[in-house]
């Protein structure tokens, strides 16, 4: 059974009002804070009741540890906020430390807190809280709004009329339609280039954009360049290494970093590397890659132009991810001077067979990152299920489509739509599922990321592999779908294009041309509004970056949370039609102390044409359509430490 969303339930999670640092050292003591509301609701609906205990189940060296917590404010009559909070202290005896709550009715029930939610029976320690030692992403992680910018398809410099097209290429001009029939679907080349990206900086900024992130950079055989021919230059094609170093500067001049895009998994058959490896057998080279005895190899899901890399090879990691002079370090240092990577296919990187080699991989990269520029940021691909890899060893967050954007579809696309491209659905069809199956399946995901690797995760409606989401959306939830990306936990994504209304049926499709010069078209027009808008909501609510998250209520058509901080909260419903959500007043702590009247004096709209309401304890949410909506409420007032 399903636990009840309330907002009543006893709550913890990552954030800074439950959590006394995120950036513990092993060995430290840290202080972690239950909330827990006079009224509480168990797992199945019914009242807690009073509390025998309240503590935390650790596991360290995995061997479960208890340590009781103590009360340090009962409610409104000690001067809280209406709720119980406990405190314990949990020691991290590892580098990723797991603990959950257990607290014990009068009545003899346990109820287990984890990050999966409350539940009556014991919970898995993957699902635990987590306390995670290693070295942290960069503080400016959390409030990264990224753009995604596939380079042929973004702008055209002059300069780019200048260079002949390569001969694997099929040139078209700009506003030439796409061919998705091989060999065109990667072949077909529209010349864009780095100047090209450097000179709409100010479409960026207009945004409120500040991460740009390339896909790949280097001279490849295809327009999409994941099949790299060398790692020793920026393709000319872009305008070589002198555009990337003028875009770099050209960004941060604006206060937007940039990262660029690495394919850790395989090379083109056309690298360097690989071609000395098939001409000489004895080089060194040849333990670059997965070769057979009969001279064939391993690739790419079977792509004979990607050749997997073989990381037992200790040369291939000294010139490519280990040192000063790898490429992973070569882009980060000055002149280029890159903020971080995101790393192609990182969850086949180094895996083949009985070989597991992708902890050693990905603890590399990040440790050349570390000793070259510790303000840098690496974001892993892991399509699916990626939490076991993202548990801070390495990666800050994941580019991953199973916490946010395939929920996101089932719940907001109509019924029945296609899912052509990398998006991963089974059988190429998107489920239909209700605003609570959404919660639900998001919930589920997320709970075995550590709270800091969540707040760095990709919140991405779609991205250059797969279909745009507005292709098969129903009518008017472009902005309640953009809407969750910013004011859910994690990095908002916009992929080029998406701000224009573009569609596309799968991965390539979905790399149109950007069509500057339509800004102020009607259709166009109110998109890019709606975008700036909702970005602009992200940058002024600081809450929505770095603030813990309640489930308030979810139904079939709305769904309503609220992220929250000591200096404010933000209320937030969306529905995907005409709707109505309601949940008692209590379980916002402005209401908790003030009552439904509270909530309705104190609630400042933020965004959207949504009602609220309340009175006789309730806070009723209210759309004539599908809609979102935002509001600003008072922070948490937390006991004193």
């Amino acid at each position: 059974m399903s636990e009840q969303l309330s907002g009543l339930g006893p709550h913890h999670d990552g954030s800074p009002l439950h959590v006394s640092t995120q950036t513990p050292a092993l060995g430290e003591t840290v202080r972690v804070r239950l909330r827990v509301p006079s009224d509480a609701i168990a797992a199945d609906g019914t009242p807690l009741g009073s509390l025998a205990w309240v503590g935390t189940r650790s596991n360290p060296n995995r061997e479960p540890r208890f340590s009781e917590a103590s009360l340090v404010s009962g409610g409104i009559e000690t001067g809280g906020d209406g709720w119980q909070w406990w405190e314990a202290e949990v020691e991290v005896e590892n580098p990723v430390h797991g603990y959950r709550w257990l607290l014990v009715g009068d009545d003899g029930r346990q109820h287990w807190l984890s990050q999966a939610g409350l539940s009556l029976g014991e919970t898995r320690d993957r699902d635990d809280f987590k306390l995670v030692a290693h070295e942290p992403a960069p503080e400016w992680a959390a409030t990264s709004v990224l753009y995604q910018v596939f380079p042929d398809r973004f702008a055209r410099s002059e300069a780019a009329d200048e260079r002949p097209a390569p001969e694997w290429a099929f040139p078209a001009e700009w506003g030439d339609p796409q061919r998705l029939d091989p060999p065109y679907r990667s072949g077909q080349f529209y010349g864009g280039d780095l100047d090209g990206v450097r000179e709409h900086l100010d479409h960026l900024e207009s945004l409120g954009v500040n991460l740009l992130y390339l896909t790949p950079v280097f001279p490849a055989r295809s327009n999409h360049r994941y099949d790299a021919s060398t790692f020793d230059r920026v393709d000319e094609l872009l305008g070589g290494d002198d555009a990337l170093v003028r875009l770099v500067e050209a960004a941060h001049a604006r206060g937007i970093r940039v990262i660029g895009d690495l394919t850790s998994n395989h090379s083109g058959d056309a690298h360097e590397w690989f071609r000395t490896a098939q001409a000489d057998p004895s080089s060194v080279e040849r333990s670059f890659y997965s070769f057979r005895d009969d001279g064939s190899y391993e690739s790419w899901l079977g792509v004979p132009s990607l050749p997997k890399f073989d990381w037992s090879s200790t040369e291939l990691r000294r010139r490519f991810i280990e040192g000063p002079d790898s490429v992973v370090a070569k882009y980060l240092r000055e002149p280029f001077g890159l903020d971080g990577w995101r790393i192609d296919v990182a969850n086949m990187t180094g895996r083949l067979g009985g070989v597991d080699l992708n902890a050693e991989v990905r603890q590399t990269i990040r440790r050349t990152m570390l000793e070259v520029n510790p303000d840098t940021i690496l974001l892993g691909e892991s399509t699916n299920d990626a939490a076991s890899d993202f548990q801070g060893d390495a990666w800050h967050g994941a580019m991953t489509y199973t916490p946010f954007t395939r929920p996101l579809w089932s719940w907001l696309l109509e019924p029945g739509s296609p899912a052509g491209g990398g998006i991963g659905f089974a059988l190429g069809r998107v489920p239909t599922i209700t605003g609570r199956r959404f919660v639900d399946a998001h919930r589920h995901f997320v709970a075995e990321f550590p709270w800091r690797t969540r707040l760095s995760t990709m919140n991405a409606l779609d991205t250059h592999d797969t279909p745009r989401f507005a292709t098969n959306s129903r009518e008017g939830v472009v902005p309640v779908a953009f809407g969750l990306a910013v004011t859910l936990p994690g990095i908002p994504v916009v992929w080029a294009g998406d701000e224009f209304g573009l569609i596309g049926e799968d991965g390539e499709a979905s790399r149109t041309p950007m069509p500057w010069g339509t800004e102020g078209d009607p259709e166009v027009a109110p998109v890019l509004e709606t975008y700036r808008a909702l970005l602009r909501l992200r940058r002024e609510q600081p809450v929505l970056a770095t603030g813990g998250i309640r489930w308030l209520a979810a139904e079939g058509d709305a769904i309503a949370f609220v992220r929250e901080s000591a200096d404010a909260s933000v209320l937030v419903f969306a529905s995907r039609h005409a709707a109505a959500i309601e949940f008692a007043a209590g379980a916002l702590a402005v209401g908790a102390t003030g009552g439904a009247a509270g909530v309705a004096d104190a609630a400042a709209a933020l965004y959207g044409d949504v009602r609220l309401a309340a009175s006789d304890g309730l806070v009723r949410l209210e759309s004539d359509g599908p809609a979102f909506g935002a509001w600003l409420l008072p922070g948490v007032a937390a006991p004193s430490a």
